[in-house]
């Protein structure tokens, strides 16, 4: 479900697929009357911090909802939330995961994701886990989840931004919202500001960084070979540091990517180019590419400058836990 501003479509069959059951709609039910009746809506906290039962309004992609002051138990449904959720200190007790990985994203630290309980594959959540944690706030997006909603709304405050991927920030604030961390958020945007001024800086400031033409391809089992665009969450740390673009990334459909075959790869050259791989190398046609004459012609590849990277982490990982570590990647990769 490839979309513009979404991470790419992680695969179209997941490994498994459960499906919800009748006892699962009545188990959900009665999870949202129990946690029903939180006390009428505040727009913050009471005076005492975050009294029991106490809610504010949050605005999101479904119209506002009132959620938990302070949430305690927090299922998180996608990678980007997930990370969100990680990087603001709070713990899921529940999360998907992506079906071509086996658990949760390596890059987190394993002391932060050890003991969230898995939920299924992120396209298809098992609605019997997720109510059998009794959530007081669930965190995903509409573009991934927008057919689940009334389901996931009986189990508990259901917050969806509209998309995932490119409006990454955005998301980010509304994430910090509904988990009660507004204040935590803004330390944190903060950093990474300041953390990708220093990166611009490494590659030699801002004119040097703007004439280094960077692309961004990524080799999926199942699909064309993507060159991604100017509209998805690696773009924004590109941009971020101030890096150029070569005019391929413009053409991107919709902004998100450009998609060529094994023997179009030519197109993707640059000054320097990142790869990562989804899936299967073989079946991605990861392993075919790199090994013809036509890639290794290319101008990137020639002067050393192609940079394999890790696919959870710069595509999957949508936050700013991630984007942190990509920032010390590139600045390596482009300082070497």
């Amino acid at each position: 479900m490839t979309t513009a501003n979404s991470s790419p479509a992680r695969t179209d069959s997941p490994r498994r697929r459960r499906r919800t059951t009748l006892a699962a709609g009545a188990l959900a039910l009665g999870g949202a009357l129990a946690l029903g009746g939180c006390g009428s809506s505040d727009s913050g906290t009471d005076a005492a911090g975050s009294g029991p039962g106490r809610t504010h309004v949050v605005k999101t992609a479904m119209g506002e909802v009132k959620v938990p002051v302070s949430p305690e138990r927090v299922v998180v449904l996608d990678t980007a939330e997930l990370d969100s959720a990680i990087t603001l200190g709070v713990k899921p007790v529940g999360a998907t995961h992506v079906e071509a990985s086996s658990g949760f994203p390596a890059y987190l630290p394993k002391d932060e994701v050890s003991g969230i309980e898995d939920v299924g594959e992120m396209l298809n959540p098992n609605m019997e886990a997720i109510a059998a944690l009794k959530p007081d706030v669930i965190l995903t997006s509409k573009i991934r989840h927008a057919a689940k909603y009334d389901q996931l709304s009986q189990i508990a405050p259901t917050v969806m931004t509209e998309n995932t991927g490119y409006p990454w920030k955005a998301n980010f604030r509304v994430h910090a919202a509904a988990l009660g961390k507004q204040a935590e958020a803004k330390k944190i945007v903060s950093a990474y500001d300041s953390h990708a001024g220093k990166v611009t800086d490494a590659v030699g400031g801002p004119e040097k960084a703007k004439s280094t033409k960077v692309n961004v391809v990524r080799f999926v089992e199942g699909a064309d070979i993507r060159i991604y665009g100017e509209k998805t969450y690696i773009a924004t740390l590109l941009k971020d540091v101030g890096l150029g673009r070569p005019a391929i990334a413009a053409k991107a459909k919709d902004g998100f990517s450009y998609d060529v075959s094994p023997e179009k790869i030519d197109l993707a050259d640059a000054d320097v180019i990142f790869r990562a791989t989804y899936g299967d190398p073989k079946k991605s046609k990861q392993t075919q590419t790199i090994g013809s004459g036509l890639w290794k012609n290319m101008g990137a590849v020639k002067s050393g400058d192609v940079h394999p990277v890790d696919d959870e982490l710069w595509i999957q990982g949508i936050g700013y836990t991630a984007a942190n570590k990509i920032l010390d990647e590139m600045r390596t990769a482009l300082t070497k």
